[in-house]
């Protein structure tokens, strides 16, 4: 096995018969006397270290027992974690490196490999596997990189070995500490926190680029819920927002992400972040049973993007009713006017709200079916043999003096039906009833709506454009406050 210095370090040949290595590789044990690097494709010898007689293991000590003042130790822990080889270019060099979360029945540690030991480690390592590990460095951890629960952290070194272990079923998975989604208004920004929820809706990925090294990496949007009937974003980069698939709305767990107050409260999984689909726990259990048996039809609040706080605040948007929108649209002219209103799904139009959309990236365009068992997208001038289904849905909204159509595109489409377009694609196709039901759930909630009025004129005949951009559940308190105030205006201006 490895030593960290192109040296590997095999158990003694016990017969003839091919050896599956705890590494991945098959190797002839027979055939090991002469030069077992040669086997892994490494170079260099064995340095002079002695084979590890068969059946006996290294002695090991708790992860929690371990301290920079400790010299000799081993630990056998299981790989709970191994985040992607990341870069760095400044004035002081270039480098690369990589970490992994560690843990046993004590705790548990992060492990940091750096530049050649990058290239010695990286490929050996797998996340839920079991290893000895020895001869590491150990100092002081950085808390602000890194929600592991120890106070030193190791980093790989010239000398380092880890050997697979085949005992693994004594030692536990990654630990959580779950925090309720609604403490996270709470907490202080860029705090590090352990959450669990339910993927109600996603967003599709897309690309960003990164300013300070202009480098383009994918994005997605998780939008998470759990039993406080709290619903918080949670941000995925790069290849986990690419294979993220969250069709039949998973458990969704993550250690380590970091609070931002960017809009709200929200969410970023970070490179040190474990995440993790339909974990298997109680506490994904009982969130599982939960949702299905009564929190799937119940009204959830997002703690996140809570621009309705700004909605409530005299001059910081344009509140009006709906019949004001109207007769004010009628003016618009060909400009654009933002409005905010309260309102009340009456109906929904579920027989137009969905389209077969283009699968590449950033596309979403409407694919026309070949009836040969592929799709065109005119837009890219391809087929493909399959697509993606994309909501566009038309809302009858209502408040007291009057009522307006007004759209809902993917995102937004997705919240408020509380399930992603994937998902309702499939119930139209295989179960009308459920597909129903979702509508249905839908209909006389009261929101808080922030829509894009235009007027646009098709065949000769001006219409109002009507967009929804976001909306929240009504706050009545602060909303009161707004209507008193209203009416003490209109007192003012009476007098």
């Amino acid at each position: 096995f490895n030593t960290g210095q192109g040296q590997q370090l095999l158990p003694a040949p016990t017969a003839s018969k091919p050896q599956q290595h705890a590494f991945g590789s098959s190797v002839a044990v027979s055939s090991l006397n002469g030069n077992p690097a040669k086997q892994f494709g490494k170079t260099g010898g064995m340095g002079g270290a002695s084979p590890t007689p068969v059946g006996s293991q290294p002695k090991a000590v708790p992860i929690s027992s371990l301290n920079p003042y400790q010299t000799r130790w081993t630990i056998r822990a299981r790989v709970t974690n191994k985040s992607q080889i990341r870069t760095w270019s400044n004035s002081r060099g270039e480098g690369k490196l990589f970490s992994i979360e560690l843990v046993d029945e004590s705790g548990e540690i992060r492990a940091t490999a750096f530049n050649e030991q990058v290239d010695k480690f990286f490929h050996l390592i797998e996340v839920n596997k079991v290893y000895y590990f020895s001869k590491f460095n150990m100092k002081i951890a950085n808390k602000q990189y890194t929600a592991v629960k120890n106070d030193y952290e190791m980093t790989f070194n010239g000398e380092s070995m880890l050997i697979p272990c085949d005992d693994v079923d004594t030692l536990p998975m990654v630990q959580f500490e779950f925090v309720p989604i609604d403490t996270l208004e709470a907490l202080k920004k860029d705090t590090l926190v352990d959450i669990i929820g339910i993927c109600r809706s996603y967003e599709d990925a897309t690309k960003v680029t990164v300013r300070s090294n202009n480098r383009e990496v994918s994005k997605r949007n998780l939008h998470l819920m759990d039993m406080s009937r709290k619903v918080v974003t949670v941000t995925l980069w790069g290849e986990d927002a690419d294979l993220f698939d969250g069709s039949g709305q998973p458990v969704v767990a993550v250690k380590g992400a970091r609070l931002s107050d960017f809009g709200g409260r929200s969410l970023s999984v970070l490179a040190s972040s474990t995440f993790v689909k339909n974990p298997d726990i109680p506490e994904a259990f009982k969130l599982r049973g939960w949702f299905d048996s009564e929190g799937r039809a119940l009204e959830a609040v997002s703690i996140s993007d809570m621009k309705s706080d700004l909605l409530l605040r005299d001059g910081a948007t344009n509140w009006k009713t709906l019949l004001e929108i109207e007769a004010e649209a009628m003016d618009l002219a060909g400009k654009t006017e933002y409005y905010s209103c309260v309102g009340t799904v009456i109906f929904l139009r579920k027989e137009t709200c969905l389209y077969r959309a283009c699968i590449s990236e950033g596309c979403n365009k409407k694919v026309v079916d070949q009836q040969n068992g592929f799709y065109r997208c005119e837009k890219c001038d391809r087929e493909f043999p399959n697509f993606k289904y994309r909501l566009v849905l038309s809302v009858n909204i209502a408040d007291f003096g009057s009522h307006r159509w007004v759209t809902c595109f993917q995102d937004v489409a997705e919240t408020l039906l509380g399930q992603n377009a994937a998902y309702i694609g499939e119930l139209k196709d295989t179960n009308e009833e459920a597909f129903e039901e979702v509508f249905q759930q839908a209909c006389f909630c009261s929101y808080m709506f922030r829509i894009r009025v235009q007027m646009e004129t098709y065949n000769d005949e001006s219409r109002i454009k009507a967009t929804v951009m976001n909306f929240k559940p009504v706050n009545h308190k602060e909303y009161s406050k707004k209507l008193i105030m209203n009416i003490r205006n209109y007192a003012a201006q009476l007098n």
